[in-house]
C-alpha cells in the first residue's frame, strides 16, 4: 500500500490535468505532510517576504503582513477574509493592527485545528474564526465581505478565474481584494528546458497545480469584475534588501535554518531515517524532508535567476456599482 508520501509524489508524475483536476486533494495531502515542518521551521506565518538592514525574519514577516493591511485600508469591525489561511499567523497580525473581523478559509482540518488553538492561546477568538471550505467554491453569502486578501495562496488554485470571481462575489459592491502571488517572471523562458525544470521542482515541493506569469494574474482580475488594478513585484532587490530565499539558504542561526546547511543536511536525513525505524516520526518523514529541501534548492536558484517572485503585490476594487456577481462555473 502506499504512503501519503508516495502518493503525493505519484500525482507529480502524472500529467499536470491530473494535478489541475485533483487540485484539493493535491493540497491538502501537502499540508498534511509539511504543517509540522513549516511550524517548526518557519513560524506560523506560511510566507515569504524581503528584509530591509538591520530588519529580523520576524520583523520582515510581521511588516509584509502589515503593509497588506494598510494597502487594503482595513478598518476595526470591517468583515474580512482570508483567502487561504494556513494556521491564522498572518489573520491575527493583522487582527491586532486593524481590529478587524477576520475569517479565514481553508480545506485542511489539522491546520484549522491548529489555527483554533492558537487564536484562543492569543486572545484573538473575537476577531478571528477558521472557516472550513474551498476557495473555488467559497461557503460564504454574496457581499459578506468589505475586503478579502490571499497571501502566497491562490497559487495552489487550479483556475484563477475561477477562484478570483468567488472573491468577487463575496466581496460587497466597492469591496478590496489584495495580496501576493507566486509568479514566474518576465526572465522565465518557457522553451529553456533548466527554466522549465526549476518551475516543475518547485510546483512538487510546495503542493502547486502549476505556476503561472503576472499577466495571467491581471487577466483573472479583470475577468473577475476587479478595476483599478495595481500589481508589482516587492521583492526586487535593492537598498541593501536582504533576499526573499535567503533564510531557504541557512541564513541565520535557529536549529531548523542550521538544519539547511549543505555540512549538516546528510546528518539530518540520516537522523530522521533512525528516528522513522525507531518510530519516533511517521514513516515518509525523511522523504518529505527531501521533497522539502528540494523544492527550497529550485526557489533559491529561481530567486537567483531572476525567474521566480513569490512577492508579486496586487490590489483592485470590486466596482462600487457592480450587480451581485454569479457563481463561477468550473
Amino acid at each position: 500500500m502506499q504512503t501519503s508520501v508516495e502518493r503525493y509524489e505519484a500525482m507529480y508524475l502524472a500529467d499536470e490535468t491530473v494535478r489541475t483536476d485533483a487540485y484539493r486533494d493535491l493540497v491538502e495531502r501537502y499540508y498534511d505532510l509539511v504543517t509540522d515542518f513549516y511550524e517548526r521551521g518557519w513560524g506560523k506565518s506560511f510566507h515569504f517576504a524581503p528584509r530591509f538592514p538591520g530588519e529580523t525574519f520576524a520583523l520582515s514577516i510581521q511588516r509584509h503582513e502589515h503593509a497588506l493591511a494598510l494597502e487594503l485600508g482595513l478598518r476595526a469591525e470591517e468583515r474580512v477574509l482570508d483567502v487561504g489561511c494556513g494556521v491564522g499567523g498572518p489573520m491575527r497580525a493583522i487582527a491586532r493592527l486593524t481590529g478587524a473581523r477576520i475569517d479565514g478559509i481553508n480545506t485542511n482540518e489539522g491546520q484549522l485545528a491548529r489555527l483554533a488553538r492558537h487564536t484562543e492561546a492569543e486572545g484573538l477568538s473575537g476577531l478571528c474564526r477558521g472557516i472550513y471550505g474551498d476557495f473555488m467554491r467559497l461557503p460564504s453569502a454574496d457581499a459578506s465581505y468589505d475586503a478579502a486578501y490571499a497571501i502566497e495562496a491562490t497559487c495552489h488554485a487550479p483556475d484563477r478565474n475561477v477562484v478570483f470571481g468567488e472573491i468577487a462575489r463575496v466581496l460587497v459592491p466597492g469591496g478590496r481584494f489584495g495580496g501576493y502571488e507566486w509568479v514566474v517572471t518576465e526572465r522565465f523562458d518557457a522553451n529553456d528546458a533548466h527554466h522549465r525544470e526549476l518551475a516543475a521542482r518547485i510546483c512538487r515541493g510546495n503542493g502547486l497545480p502549476k505556476l503561472t506569469d503576472a499577466s495571467d494574474v491581471r487577466r483573472a482580475l479583470e475577468r473577475s469584475g476587479f478595476t483599478d488594478i495595481v500589481l508589482r513585484d516587492v521583492a526586487v532587490p535593492g537598498n541593501g534588501q536582504t533576499p526573499w530565499y535567503a533564510p531557504l539558504e541557512g541564513e541565520g542561526a535557529t536549529p531548523a535554518r542550521i538544519s539547511r546547511a549543505p555540512f549538516m543536511r546528510p546528518i539530518v536525513r540520516q537522523s530522521l531515517a533512525l528516528a522513522e525505524r525507531a518510530g519516533l516520526v511517521p514513516e515518509g518523514t525523511r522523504r518529505v524532508s527531501d521533497i522539502l529541501n528540494d523544492g527550497a534548492d529550485a526557489l533559491i536558484e529561481a530567486g537567483r535567476l531572476g525567474i521566480f517572485t513569490p512577492c508579486l503585490f496586487f490590489l483592485a476594487h470590486k466596482p462600487s456599482d457592480a450587480c451581485p456577481s454569479p457563481r463561477p462555473q468550473h
